[in-house]
């Protein structure tokens, strides 16, 4: 979980919301990703999905059925729906999110049994630095009059 707290001060530095992910396979990082939805102006540049292609690629293959997925933040819908296509063995993150979160918060898309695969989840690693880096981001948007620009 420290590599995705990197990831995620790396999109707070260009103005995305301060979210990181790693995956990991046989002991060895083999995907990395931060948000670029901002820097990218791209709506899926989600660093889960980022970490995903990467490990994908690095692994020259679409499953990662023996891979580890940690995420500073809850995945929502899409990177949910991405972390069950590629068949990822388990999940981890630090925080829950209540306005999107596809594990517990508003779905459980990670454990539906009507999917083809399920994922062992382990929420609230390193909740209080998560939670931290986003309260921080989202308290300096306000200072500035920018806050509604994530609504």
């Amino acid at each position: 979980m420290g590599e995705a707290l990197k990831e995620a001060r790396r999109a707070m530095e260009h103005g995305d919301v301060p979210i990181g992910a790693v995956v990991v396979h046989e002991g060895r990082i083999v995907g990395r990703g931060h948000n670029q939805v901002e820097l990218l102006n791209d709506p899926t540049a989600h660093a889960e999905m980022i970490a995903i292609t990467a490990a994908a690629s690095a692994l020259k293959s679409k499953w990662l059925r023996e891979a580890t997925l940690y995420v500073t933040v809850e995945p929502c819908s899409m990177c949910a729906g991405a972390s069950v296509l590629a068949r990822l063995k388990k999940l981890v993150y630090g925080v829950a999110d209540i306005k999107s979160g596809a594990h517990s918060s508003l779905f459980n898309l990670l454990n539906d049994p009507r999917l083809n695969h399920q994922l062992e989840v382990v929420p609230g690693v390193r909740k209080d630095e998560c939670s931290f880096l986003l309260i921080e981001f989202f308290e300096t948007l306000r200072k500035k009059g920018q806050g509604s620009r994530f609504l």
